[in-house]
């Protein structure tokens, strides 16, 4: 096990003597639609790319340098919004399970991942992974043929949990499936497997992860899931237990690139904390076997929803007080600092409509529902480019990430 490390930072000046740049699964059992990926989407059908935002009811298409809306469509009155990977499609969770919604075209197709109960989508290696928390089965889709898909989903290779559960599922470039081990009230590790015919045969297994929540993999195939007491590692065949500094040290969400060891996450250290607003987060250095958490400036609180990991693969975390605080992943001190939208207080509920923040490539989507409107912002300079008003409220928000 690794020792972990608690750190504080003091005031912005007092980190760093840089010029400021002026201008969920909230829940326990939420799952992540903004998860990181950092590299610029590899569109299909338009090379402009597309963002989708869900509102009550609600999804409008927009495109994604100009924020025009392209296409809106009618659907149930809360849906969670995922990008398929494949530059072209976004999964949108419905009480039917995962259909596919089509921005290029644009359509909200007829396409449905049959689920009880929707969960998260995971995006790596040439696959998009399903998880129904309902059943605890996982579907693999192959990612380059969703694309393509026009009369029918592709076909999937699947395995089932033993028992249903809020749970992930990643499948890594060897084809090994990494999931989660769990029950309807108890979430307790994660397994490893590889296929054997149309069974799975078990590589490598831990129980050291209650409460395991959220995925992300660093450079290197590292994957980390959160723990209630700090995170679980797999990476090279075995699975490794990072523990928290605190008794209780949730990470419920792991934001990642792919080109960076370095995973930050989301981090609580009270159990009874009312409200979804968070002030700390954990790094985890997967090269240096490190784990951290840093306290941020007492005007920095965030929720699930907003913490993204952009250009030179920095976290941007978009605070209560309405700006983009940019953490380096590897000192972790806020370096930067952009307005982009008015401050603003936590959800009393997870699922309430709250700014939000997603990246792709330099470019970073911010949702403002007290004012209605989606803002597009350069994180090189922190620059808005481009703001649309909506006839709803903003609440989930997708872009088309290309496949990797």
């Amino acid at each position: 096990m690794t020792a972990p490390r608690k750190l504080r930072l003091g005031g912005l000046a007092a980190l760093v003597g840089l010029t400021l740049i002026a201008t969920g699964c909230g829940s326990d059992d939420s799952s992540v639609s903004a998860a990181a990926e950092t590299s610029p989407a590899k569109t299909t059908g338009t090379e402009k790319g597309r963002v989708a935002v869900s509102y009550e009811g609600g999804i409008a298409v927009l495109d994604a340098t100009s924020l025009e809306i392209v296409e809106q469509f009618e659907t149930e009155e809360f849906t969670r919004l995922n990008a398929a990977g494949d530059g072209k499609h976004v999964f949108v969770t419905t009480s039917k399970g995962f259909q596919l919604l089509d921005t290029v075209t644009p359509a909200l197709t007829g396409l449905t991942s049959e689920a009880t109960t929707a969960g998260h989508v995971v995006r790596h290696a040439g696959n998009t992974v399903l998880f129904d928390d309902g059943t605890g089965k996982t579907s693999i889709l192959k990612t380059d043929e969703l694309a393509a898909a026009t009369d029918a989903l592709p076909e999937a290779q699947t395995y089932t949990a033993e028992k249903p559960h809020h749970g992930v599922s990643i499948v890594l470039e060897d084809g090994t499936l990494v999931t989660t081990v769990g029950d309807e009230t108890t979430r307790t590790g994660a397994v490893a497997l590889e296929a054997d015919g149309e069974n799975w045969k078990e590589l490598a297994t831990s129980a050291e992860c209650p409460g395991i929540h959220g995925e992300g993999t660093a450079a290197d195939e590292a994957v980390i899931f959160g723990c209630e007491n700090g995170a679980l590692l797999f990476q090279d065949g075995k699975f490794e237990k990072f523990t928290a500094p605190d008794e209780f040290g949730r990470m419920g969400n792991a934001f990642v690139s792919e080109t960076s060891p370095v995973v930050v996450g989301d981090y609580k250290d009270d159990p009874d904390a009312e409200g979804y607003l968070l002030n700390s987060v954990a790094l985890i250095d997967t090269e240096k076997r490190d784990y951290k958490v840093v306290e941020l400036p007492e005007n920095v609180q965030y929720t699930f929803r907003d913490v993204a990991r952009g250009p030179g693969d920095l976290a941007y975390i978009l605070s209560t007080d309405g700006s983009i605080h940019v953490l380096d992943p590897e000192t972790g001190k806020i370096e930067k600092e952009f307005p982009v939208v008015d401050a603003w207080e936590g959800p009393v509920e997870w699922q309430d409509a709250h700014p939000a923040i997603i990246a792709n490539g330099d470019v970073a989507y911010v949702t403002e529902p007290a004012k209605k409107t989606v803002h597009a912002v350069d994180l090189n300079t922190g620059e808005t480019t481009a703001s649309v008003t909506l006839e709803g409220t903003p609440n989930e928000i997708a872009a088309t990430l290309g496949a990797h």
